[in-house]
């Protein structure tokens, strides 16, 4: 980044948006938080920024992680009633470089990032570098990505992972299956590996235990489990982190994950104790024959408080360092003389 630029990142989620600058250092600073249903749109938030700031007569780059599908011009906001065009909004801002990114895609560029004090390993095994990376975040849904190495780099693999097709392993997570089939056609990772996930598999055990559903909310359900004082909600909880384990394990099956497999979202970090003493990382190595595959393969919990941002800050730093080579490269193509 030449010293005239400023970069500015964004993380924008349904409720909130966190708006920061990198400094020459890339450390992240002047993170400000902007709560999304009081402003009418997102410019008027990047405007209020930089005004506070005083970075409007600034050459601004921009990245900007947001929870909706970014392949088209105009972006349409899931949870908010926001829309854009991508164009529209670089020339009202008068921005150098704006890049819209995925919220997944953030995070999982944040993960070859994270220093030790930012995560926490769960069971055995040590990170190869440069190898395939994979990330799974339980939250309001269950977001998936993978990482992998390219060149002096990182490239997200970002899909709908999270809706693949729940697969119980023995008789209880059968019984959940089968109490949700009356509620869903099809029943997804996502309905047991969300905050509806923990509500729906507590739902099913009360059923199945007592013959009728008790309902819960997911944050009372996680209070009762981790103070011991109902035996439902230690089961539900215990249930959740042993199919978490299983989804994992699945993840470092398919791609090989041998630089480490990393549970983000905001649920799994509420409870660290409870998960690092939980069935786990025993379900995510439990794959029969491949079993060995799976055990020298790393797991761990993202604790870090802002991994959107860090991620944003990580992709547009190698966003803007692979256009500098492509100019560099051209610049030299059209100026040598054979």
């Amino acid at each position: 980044m030449a010293q005239s630029e400023i970069n500015i990142i964004a993380d924008i989620g349904g409720t909130n948006m966190r708006v920061a600058q990198v400094d020459a250092k890339g450390s992240i600073a002047n993170i400000t938080i902007y709560a999304c249903a009081e402003h009418e749109s997102l410019a008027f938030v990047l405007t209020d920024f930089l005004t506070k700031h005083k970075l409007l007569d600034k050459k601004i780059n921009a990245c900007l992680a947001i929870a909706c599908p970014v392949d088209k011009d105009l972006i349409v906001m899931t949870n908010l009633p926001w829309q854009f065009s991508q164009t529209q909004l670089k020339a009202q801002l008068q921005l150098n470089e704006l890049v819209l990114i995925n919220d997944f895609t953030a995070i999982a560029h944040a993960i070859p990032h994270l220093g030790k004090d930012q995560k926490v390993q769960i069971g055995i095994g040590d990170v190869i570098e440069n190898k395939p990376i994979s990330i799974c975040g339980a939250g309001t849904g269950l977001g998936v990505a993978n990482l992998i190495a390219v060149d002096s780099g990182w490239h997200s693999l970002s899909g709908e992972g999270g809706h693949v097709d729940f697969a119980p392993v023995g008789q209880q997570e059968i019984a959940i299956l089968q109490y949700l089939s009356k509620k869903y056609s099809r029943v997804s990772s996502e309905q047991l590996l969300s905050g509806l996930g923990i509500e729906q598999i507590y739902q099913a055990l009360s059923f199945e235990k007592n013959g009728e559903t008790s309902i819960l909310p997911a944050k009372e359900i996680t209070e009762k489990a981790l103070s011991g004082n109902c035996s439902l909600s230690v089961e539900t909880l215990e249930q959740f982190c042993r199919i978490l384990g299983s989804f994992a394990g699945n993840l470092a099956l398919t791609l090989g994950s041998y630089g480490g497999v990393y549970i983000a979202g905001g649920i799994v970090p509420r409870f660290i104790e409870f998960f690092v003493n939980s069935e786990f990382r025993k379900r995510f190595e439990a794959k029969g024959r491949l079993s060995s595959f799976n055990q020298p393969i790393p797991t761990f919990v993202v604790t870090e408080e802002q991994p959107g941002l860090l991620g944003a800050s990580a992709y547009l730093s190698q966003f803007m360092s692979e256009k500098s080579k492509v100019i560099n490269t051209n610049q030299t193509t059209n100026t040598t003389r054979y």
